[in-house]
């Protein structure tokens, strides 16, 4: 994900020790530790039951820990009461619960209007949030959330988390209740609009894909709310931290490192080491390897020319160095191939 600088009303969140145990001695949460910078997505990532969803609530305060402590920039959360809380946070849930009753305006004004705003103030902070989520004011703001498809719906789910600028975002598994190609869409609008507001945001998923495609880091729980591995989409990949973790993440992670892993413009092959590259497949530097493995799939070779910001030719990553980055002891990018085959 772009790391552009944060916005002012990004905040950092520590949990500490956080932990629920409920009366019948179930710990949902054994004592969970973990550090948010400010302006960045975290994905908490686990099998079913590991307490994902608990340690959301618990931020925002549905459910009060037994043990530890919450901070949102450094202040315990106790400190303030629950609703003026939850006015800060947006809360971004699967099958979006929007109030069937209200106009999408009305549904994405709910936080402002409860928190005293003008009603001009609202209508324009509507119409900004309907443009900055992909939506025509004009055309969508005075519908009913039973005129909208899946996909839209989801996306007035996030303009009404985002109303009220809150300092952090909670993600429940947003995009699962829709179809795999809207899915798709929909994570690459919240990329871009992640670039644009830069929240800190804490997302749960299922989704292994969708937690490298989005994360900037994944905290990978066990029963028990247990941090097995907290670090980078790449990191986690390449170096998982146990047996746990990689047996998790899967057999196939070399591959899938390939989409977190850019082209290393200094490890490239010569242009003049493959004949007729001059008219093979080409891709751009900036792309990751799993583009580039497809383009070259695509153009039927064995390589695939990188090029640089002008469009010329700066050397040739070929089919066995992208093999090399995704085997499953790689520590380097696109490594190349010194047969130039």
């Amino acid at each position: 994900m772009d790391r552009t600088p944060a916005s002012a009303t990004a905040a950092t969140i520590t949990l500490d020790g956080v932990g629920k145990t409920y009366g019948d001695g179930t710990v949902a949460v054994g004592a969970l530790s973990l550090d948010v910078p400010a302006g960045d997505l975290v994905v908490l990532i686990g099998p079913s039951g590991c307490g994902k969803s608990t340690i959301l609530r618990m931020i925002n305060r549905l459910i009060e820990p037994t043990n530890g402590r919450i901070l949102i920039d450094g202040e315990d959360i106790t400190a303030t009461s629950a609703v003026a809380l939850r006015r800060r946070i947006g809360y971004v849930i699967q099958h979006v619960g929007l109030f069937p009753h209200q106009s999408i305006g009305a549904n994405i004004g709910t936080v402002p209007r409860l928190s005293g705003w003008p009603r001009a103030r609202i209508r324009a902070r509507v119409d900004e949030l309907l443009e900055l989520v992909g939506l025509e004011p004009a055309r969508y703001r005075d519908r009913y959330p039973s005129e909208l498809s899946g996909g839209q719906r989801q996306r007035i789910g996030v303009a009404r988390a985002l109303a009220a600028d809150p300092v952090l975002l909670l993600m429940d598994e947003p995009f699962s209740a829709v179809d795999p190609i809207v899915r798709l869409r929909l994570q690459d609008e919240f990329l871009r609009l992640q670039r644009a507001v830069r929240k800190t945001i804490v997302l749960v998923t299922h989704d292994l894909d969708e937690a490298i495609r989005l994360g900037d880091s994944i905290a990978v729980l066990s029963e028990g709310g247990v941090l097995e591995q907290h670090a980078s989409p790449a990191e986690l990949l390449s170096r998982p931290a146990n047996d746990f973790v990689a047996r998790f993440i899967g057999a196939d992670r070399g591959v899938k490192r390939l989409s977190v892993t850019p082209v290393d413009t200094s490890r490239l092959a010569p242009v003049s080491s493959v004949d007729g590259a001059g008219s093979g497949p080409k891709v751009p530097a900036t792309v990751m390897l799993r583009d580039a493995l497809g383009a070259l799939l695509d153009g039927g070779r064995d390589y695939v020319v990188v090029t640089g910001d002008d469009g010329e030719p700066i050397g040739v990553l070929t089919s066995a160095a992208i093999a090399a980055a995704a085997a499953p002891d790689a520590t380097a990018a696109a490594a190349p191939d010194a047969s130039g085959g």
